[in-house]
């Protein structure tokens, strides 16, 4: 397994707070976090990135608004408006770094930052893998989103472990986990801005991408899904599978939403397998 290094990236106007493995390894994967109180990319990504630095340099940047990055001010009015954040944010650290090509690993709402990468910088980027996504016009909201949503109306860590239990299939089976993700991430929620951003997110609606600009990405896509999600169900996949030119789904029974937690040691070697032909 390897360390995690952790630094600030200055691009611009903005500070990124980035997670690194396996610097100076030829191929370069790009790490999307999901949104939910008090998420970090550390959070999401912290066994993926161990077991695939071995083989490949892993980035996964806290996103502006969340994390140790840095937080707008005047904030977006909407969800394209922090889109436009994020994706600029990712071009400018891949700049930074001197990163001219990447792989993109995305969870969640880091499906739909991915995609809008592929669309407005096809030519930074070269296979990726969608974990989770949603964001799609068959994504419904379910009554465990709307609830996680609706968090910071009425914050506590009893609240926010409820909430993160409705990310798995069985609760009790990472009982530990949930426990251990529960006090980092409320500590971290209740940050005076981390609040102010995460409240101007939740408040926000996705913006499907449309189907003409789906068409037209050709980058070789593969789908990840937990059958059980609760969160974004797997119907998400299912449309963008038939939209995606060069799609293919891989789906874990009694999983949820985490399925780089869940199934961990099998989600990461899914990753390395894909990304295998490029070593």
């Amino acid at each position: 397994m390897t360390d995690i290094n952790q630094e600030i990236v200055k691009t611009g106007d903005f500070e990124s707070f980035i997670n690194r493995t396996g610097e100076g390894n030829k191929e370069v994967i790009l790490f999307l976090h999901g949104s939910g109180p008090g998420v970090t990319a550390w959070a999401n990504w912290r066994y993926a990135l161990t077991a695939c630095g071995e083989d490949f340099d892993c980035i996964a940047p806290d996103l502006i608004g969340f994390g140790q990055s840095s937080h707008p001010n005047p904030l977006p009015k909407n969800r394209q408006g922090w889109m436009n954040y994020w994706v600029e944010q990712a071009i400018a650290l891949l700049d930074e770094l001197g990163i001219q090509k990447a792989h993109v690993v995305g969870n969640s709402l880091g499906c739909s930052v991915a995609q809008e990468l592929l669309i407005e910088h096809p030519e930074r980027f070269k296979r990726i893998i969608l974990m989770g996504p949603g964001g799609t016009p068959n994504t419904k909201l379910s009554p465990e989103l709307a609830r996680a949503k609706g968090f910071y109306d009425n914050p506590t860590p009893k609240k926010l472990r409820q909430i993160m239990s409705w990310f798995v299939y069985d609760p009790e089976a990472l009982k530990t986990e949930i426990d251990s993700l529960t006090d980092t991430r409320f500590e971290t929620a209740m940050k005076p801005e981390i609040k102010r951003s995460n409240e101007s997110i939740f408040s926000t609606a996705a913006v499907p991408v449309p189907v003409t600009a789906l068409n037209r990405i050709n980058h070789k896509v593969l789908l990840v899904h937990g059958r059980d999600d609760r969160v974004c169900s797997v119907e998400s996949s299912y449309y963008l599978l038939s939209h995606l030119p060069n799609a293919q789904l891989h789906v874990y029974g009694k999983c949820g939403h985490w399925t780089q937690i869940e199934q961990k040691e099998s989600f990461n070697h899914l990753v390395k397998e894909y990304f295998s032909e490029f070593i």
